[in-house]
C-alpha cells in the first residue's frame, strides 16, 4: 500500500510538473536585441496584459518603484558603453526599475539583477534618467522595442496601456572602436583597415584615419588599405600621392575575388585624381649667345 501511495504521489507531482511547463504564462517571456554602432543592446522582460485593467496610477501607482514589466526583474545587457538620456551606462548587465509618474518617469538602471519592488535599494542604481510620458494609443501587452536605429543612436521605447516613455540611446563609435584596438595586437591589420575606413566615410579625423591606415599597411598590404589611403590622401588635398596609392591598388586587386565590387570606384578615382594634378609648366630654354668668331 506504501509504494502505491508513493507512485501516486510521484505521478501528481510529475503531472504538476508537466502541466507549469505547458500552460501559458499570464505575462509570457519576450527578448528584444539591438545592433547600435559596435554596441549590441539586448533586453529579457515579461509582459503583463492590459485585460480591461487601469494601469498607471491604479494597478501600479505614480510615484513609486515599478519593476518595469512583470514576474522577475527586467534586465538589459550592452556589450559596449553607451549613453542613456546623454548619461553613461558602462558596458555590463543591469535591472530596470522605475518610478512612474503622470507627466514622466524615472528610469532606474541597478546592479542587483534579482532587485524586486519590495527589495529595491536605491544603493544599488548606477544609472537614473528621466524622461516624459507621452499619450498613445493603447497598447494590450506591455512592450519595450527599439525604433529610430541609426550607426550611432537608437531610441529605446517602454509602452503600455495608453502611455509610452522613450530613451535616447546613444554609441560612441569612436572611443569604442579606440578601446578595441588598444586590445589587438600588431597583427591586426583588418581592425585598423575597417577603423580608417569607418572615419573617411563618415568624414570624421582624416589626419587620425591615416594615421590607422598606416599601421593598417605596415602589417599587411592589399588592395583595400592602399584605396583607403588613396582617399585619405585625396581629401587632404594631396591627389598627387594618393594616385600613387590609387595605382598600387589597381594592381593589387588583380585577382582578388572582391576586387570587382570596387573596381569601378577606384578607376574613377584615378581618373578625378589625375584631374587635380596640374600638368607640368615647360620651362623656356633661354637662347645660348653665339660665340663671336
Amino acid at each position: 500500500m506504501k509504494k502505491i501511495t508513493c507512485l501516486l504521489v510521484s505521478c501528481l507531482l510529475s503531472a504538476t510538473y508537466a502541466f507549469a511547463q505547458v500552460a501559458p504564462a499570464p505575462s509570457p517571456a519576450a527578448s528584444v536585441s539591438q545592433v547600435v554602432g559596435t554596441a549590441k543592446i539586448s533586453v529579457d522582460y515579461s509582459r503583463p496584459m492590459l485585460r480591461g485593467r487601469e494601469i498607471f496610477g491604479k494597478l501600479i501607482p505614480f510615484d513609486k518603484v515599478y519593476r518595469t514589466g512583470a514576474n522577475a526583474a527586467t534586465k538589459i545587457e550592452t556589450s559596449s558603453d553607451i549613453t542613456v538620456q546623454g548619461k553613461t551606462l558602462k558596458a555590463g548587465k543591469y535591472a530596470i526599475m522605475s518610478i512612474p509618474s503622470a507627466s514622466n518617469w524615472t528610469v532606474i538602471f541597478s546592479k542587483d539583477l534579482n532587485v524586486s519592488e519590495q527589495s529595491y535599494s536605491q544603493s544599488n542604481d548606477v544609472l537614473r534618467v528621466t524622461a516624459p510620458a507621452q499619450s498613445v494609443p493603447t497598447v494590450e501587452s506591455f512592450t519595450i522595442d527599439f525604433s529610430d536605429v541609426k550607426d550611432d543612436a537608437a531610441t529605446l521605447n517602454i509602452s503600455w496601456e495608453k502611455t509610452k516613455v522613450s530613451l535616447t540611446i546613444g554609441v560612441d563609435n569612436i572611443t569604442a572602436m579606440d578601446v578595441a584596438l588598444t586590445q589587438k595586437s600588431n597583427d591586426a591589420s583588418n581592425a585598423y583597415q575597417q577603423a580608417a575606413e569607418y572615419m573617411v566615410n563618415k568624414g570624421l579625423d582624416l589626419n587620425k584615419a591615416l594615421t590607422l591606415i598606416d599601421k593598417s599597411l605596415a602589417l599587411r598590404e592589399n588592395f583595400r588599405n592602399n584605396w583607403i589611403k588613396a582617399q585619405i590622401l585625396d581629401k587632404l588635398g594631396r591627389p598627387s600621392e594618393a594616385l600613387g596609392f590609387a595605382l598600387k591598388a589597381q594592381a593589387l586587386g588583380d585577382g582578388d575575388g572582391i576586387y570587382p565590387f570596387f573596381k569601378d570606384g577606384i578607376e574613377k578615382g584615378i581618373t578625378d585624381m589625375k584631374a587635380k594634378i596640374p600638368a607640368a609648366v615647360p620651362v623656356e630654354k633661354t637662347p645660348s649667345k653665339k660665340k663671336k668668331a
